[in-house]
C-alpha cells in the first residue's frame, strides 16, 4: 500500500482566489460587529452556505451574500488583516506562492478612491508576503456584469503597477452575461503591459465559454475551464498549448456545476494533459482552502501521491513566480514525494 503523505507539506502555487472570499468566517463575524452591519444568517450560522448558482436566482443569492462579506471591509486595517490572514491560510497548507484575484472597484468607495484602494492592497499584499514568507501578487480582475469601458480603466491601472506586483488581468462573475469578445480591448492592453491574461470561463456555461477565452481574449490561463472536459478537440488544445485551467472541485459543487466531488472531471482533464491549478475560490462561502481540493483528488479521483505532485507542479509551472521562486517550489515538490 502506498504510503500516504501529508498534503499540507506538498509545496504548491495558489492561482485562484478571491479576495473577499479568502475571509476567515470569524474574521468576518468581527468585522461586522466592528461596524454594526446585520449579516444574512447563511453567513453566520457556522458552517458554508447552501449555494446553487446554476439559475439567475441562484446566482444572485451567491452574489448577495458576497456583497454582504465585502461591506464589512472598511478601512485600510481590515484589507491588511484579510491579506495577511490569507497568506497565512495559505502558508498553513503548504502554499509558497498565491496571486489573490481582487476588483478594485468595489473598495474604492470607502477607500479614497481607486489608486488609494489599488495602493492600499499593494501594501498589505507586500507586508503580508513579508511577514509570512510566502510570496504573494495580485491580479485585477473586471467585472462581466459592467461596462467593457470600466474594464479598459482597469487594465491600464492594472499595467501601471505591474511594477509594484500585479502580475495578471482577470474577468470575473457570471459567464452567461457579458460576451468574452466585449472585453478583448482591455485584455490588449493588459497584455501589451506585460500582464498574464487569466479570465473565468467554462464554470457555469459550456466549452464555448472556455474557446471565446482562447480566441478573443487570448488567454494565457483560465479561471475554472472545467466545461472543457465536455468537448474532446478543445482539450486537445488547451493540453497543446499548455493553458492552465484553475480548476476548483469544492466551488464547482457547492455552486451546483456538478452534483457530487466524483463528478468535477479531474481524470478527464489530467488524462489529457491539460495543466491544473487547484484553487479554493471563495473559501469563505465553500468551506474548504488550498490543501482540501488535494483531498478531493486523492479521495474522490484515487490520485496517487505522484499525480498530486504533478499537479503541484503543475500549479507551479502555470504561476507567474519569478523563475528562482518556481524552482525552490519544484525541488520541494521532489523532496516531498521522495519522502
Amino acid at each position: 500500500m502506498e504510503h500516504v503523505r501529508d498534503l499540507t507539506l506538498l509545496p504548491k502555487a495558489h492561482l485562484h482566489l478571491h479576495f473577499t472570499g479568502s475571509m476567515r468566517p470569524s474574521t468576518l463575524l468581527e468585522l461586522a460587529d466592528k461596524y454594526g452591519v446585520r449579516l444574512p444568517d447563511a453567513l453566520t450560522a457556522g458552517e458554508p452556505p447552501k449555494l446553487r448558482a446554476t439559475d439567475e436566482r441562484g446566482w444572485f443569492r451567491f452574489q448577495r451574500l458576497y456583497d454582504a462579506a465585502r461591506s464589512c471591509l472598511r478601512e485600510p486595517e481590515d484589507i491588511r488583516r484579510l491579506v495577511r490572514e490569507a497568506a497565512e491560510e495559505d502558508v498553513r497548507d503548504g502554499s509558497g506562492w498565491l496571486e489573490i484575484q481582487v476588483d478594485p472597484t468595489s473598495y474604492a468607495p470607502l477607500l479614497g478612491g481607486m489608486i488609494p484602494a489599488v495602493e492600499i492592497i499593494l501594501d498589505a499584499v507586500e507586508a503580508a508576503s513579508r511577514e509570512t514568507g510566502l510570496g504573494m501578487r495580485v491580479l485585477i480582475a473586471a467585472n462581466r456584469m459592467k461596462h467593457p469601458l470600466d474594464a479598459r480603466t482597469l487594465a491600464r491601472l492594472a499595467v501601471r503597477y505591474a511594477d509594484r506586483g500585479i502580475v495578471g488581468f482577470g474577468l470575473s462573475n457570471d459567464e452567461r452575461r457579458g460576451m468574452a469578445r466585449d472585453f478583448d480591448r482591455a485584455f490588449a492592453i493588459a497584455r501589451d503591459g506585460g500582464l498574464l491574461a487569466a479570465p473565468h470561463g467554462g464554470e457555469l456555461t459550456g466549452p464555448s465559454s472556455v474557446r471565446d477565452c482562447l480566441d478573443d481574449l487570448h488567454a494565457s490561463r483560465i479561471g475554472h475551464g472545467v466545461r472543457a472536459a465536455e468537448d474532446p478537440r478543445l482539450l486537445k488544445r488547451l493540453a497543446d498549448r499548455q493553458i492552465t485551467c484553475e480548476v476548483c472541485p469544492a466551488s464547482n459543487v457547492a455552486l451546483g456545476v456538478y452534483e457530487r466531488p466524483e463528478d468535477v472531471p479531474l481524470r478527464t482533464l489530467f488524462e489529457a494533459g491539460v495543466p491544473m491549478a487547484l484553487g479554493a475560490d471563495d473559501p469563505l462561502l465553500f468551506g474548504s482552502r488550498l490543501a482540501a481540493q488535494y483531498e478531493i483528488a486523492r479521495r474522490h479521483h484515487a490520485f496517487t501521491d505522484a499525480e498530486l505532485a504533478e499537479l503541484a507542479r503543475q500549479s507551479v509551472r502555470g504561476s507567474a513566480a519569478p523563475d528562482e521562486v518556481k524552482a525552490k517550489l519544484l525541488d520541494g515538490i521532489e523532496h516531498w514525494l521522495s519522502g
